[in-house]
């Protein structure tokens, strides 16, 4: 049997995947916004991370383009930086208040465009969707911690 990797999962995931980040950058950049950043705007307002490192593990992604990200965003004035009290060698990062007042319009930009893209769903199917993306995700944790480990020899 001949499986046409077209159209397997992983390769539609990440077809919606990209759509969806298109979309949501032209619709985030007249905001002053890009689609990476949210998660870590979200993180900052919630109080859920005000570290480099939290804000990485938050977000799913490596230190270095953390670090890169966060010097954009302190750039283009949407984060500030002060030192830990706790810690002298690392930052807290906090919004600015340009970036708190434009933070609910970048949000309820993201999820009309999530309605959009979702019409002709029942919400049952769209819950269902999520649920099943949500597993997908742990899984595929679970196989990059796997991956990751280190390999024990064969006996």
């Amino acid at each position: 049997m001949d499986l046409d990797v077209l159209s397997t999962p992983g390769h539609l995931i990440s077809l919606a995947a990209r759509g969806f980040a298109r979309l949501s950058e032209a619709r985030l950049k007249p905001l002053g916004f890009g689609v990476g950043h949210l998660p870590v705007l979200v993180a900052l307002q919630d109080g859920r991370a005000s570290t480099q490192r939290d804000l990485a593990r938050f977000a799913r992604i490596e230190q270095p383009p953390m670090a890169q990200m966060l010097l954009r965003m302190e750039r283009d004035g949407l984060i500030r930086r002060s030192p830990d009290p706790a810690d002298g060698r690392s930052s807290r990062i906090t919004l600015t208040e340009v970036a708190a007042a434009r933070l609910p319009n970048a949000v309820a930009t993201l999820l009309r465009g999530n309605r959009e893209v979702l019409s002709g769903f029942t919400h049952e199917e769209t819950e269902q969707l999520v649920a099943l993306l949500m597993r997908l995700i742990a899984n595929l944790d679970g196989v990059a911690s796997v991956e990751a480990s280190p390999r024990c020899p064969s006996a």
